[in-house]
């Protein structure tokens, strides 16, 4: 068993070995193969066909899943690696470790958002973004949305979702109004006022790829869907009782029957079932 740790407790000689192992999986085509995946998956509510990665029950095992692809892919090439988690409630301003110039780099340029600082900076040479390509082929980020400012989330938004005892709702998508840890963890359930929170309002919060179906193009993905899976086994221990909903295949008569999994049917593309990735004792362990 491993562990995953807050990225603020690596040494530099830990944090050189990680981004070292992401620019080879960049380099050898594993690491825009798992770009793909998360595009193929994330499929919104108003698309016909399953819902398995967003705005779905799912959410949580299926990116748990997903993490374990590319820490899997990090371990075979170092077994010293895994994937760090970033506590966006306390670590929460453009100056934090984790944009310096010796990890993930920073925010964009004005005018096109193109990240200049950090091993994946385009004019390094090893990071081009091929998948979901727009406007250009370099990394895009605009942390704090300077023009149209937006905050991290608080602790006490995170903790508006971890409270909340039941899993998740029908209508099973980002619509769910009657409570749900899932929907409000994930982001979609906010306050009249707002449009987003946590995990969404994460993605809009460091701007430019993070905003779209291809944001693991930025590898300050992996750190915050690693605090979100934490968050999730937070959520577990503080309402042992509640568990993953629906339980059961929705009924012949609901609308979002065929498109939502239940606890025993397997997700795409992993023949794994939300059942087996409810914990992950004996995998690894978070510090």
């Amino acid at each position: 068993m491993y562990t995953r740790r807050n990225h603020k407790h690596l040494t530099r000689a830990q944090k050189q070995a990680f981004v070292a192992a992401v620019l080879e999986l960049k380099r050898n085509g594993t690491y825009d193969d798992l770009v793909r995946t998360h595009q193929r998956y994330f499929v919104p509510d108003d698309d016909d066909g399953l819902r398995v990665g967003h705005m779905t029950p799912s959410f949580f095992p299926w990116h748990r899943r997903y993490l374990l692809e590319f820490e899997n892919a990090l371990r075979a090439l170092d077994s010293s690696l895994s994937v760090p988690y970033w506590d966006w409630t306390t670590d929460n301003t453009p100056a934090a470790a984790l944009w310096g110039e010796d990890f993930l780099g920073g925010t964009g340029r004005a005018g096109d958002r193109q990240v200049m600082t950090g091993a994946f900076a385009y004019e390094r040479g090893n990071w081009p973004i091929r998948v979901g390509v727009t406007d250009g082929h370099y990394l895009t980020r605009n942390l704090g949305r300077p023009d149209r400012p937006i905050a991290l989330p608080t602790a006490a938004e995170l903790q508006w979702a971890v409270e909340d005892p039941v899993y998740d709702a029908s209508p099973w998508d980002s619509t769910a109004s009657g409570g749900g840890f899932r929907n409000k963890l994930e982001g979609w359930a906010a306050p009249r006022s707002e449009r987003w929170r946590n995990h969404n309002k994460v993605h809009q919060w460091i701007g430019g790829h993070m905003t779209g179906a291809t944001s693991p193009n930025d590898p300050a993905f992996w750190l915050h869907h690693s605090f979100v899976d934490l968050v999730w086994d937070r959520w577990q221990a503080r309402h042992p009782d509640s568990g993953y909903l629906p339980a059961g295949p929705l009924g012949i008569a609901d609308r979002q029957r065929g498109r939502v999994i239940s606890l025993d049917e397997a997700m795409p593309p992993w023949d794994q079932t939300p059942h087996e990735l409810l914990g992950h004792q004996g995998v690894y362990r978070y510090e």
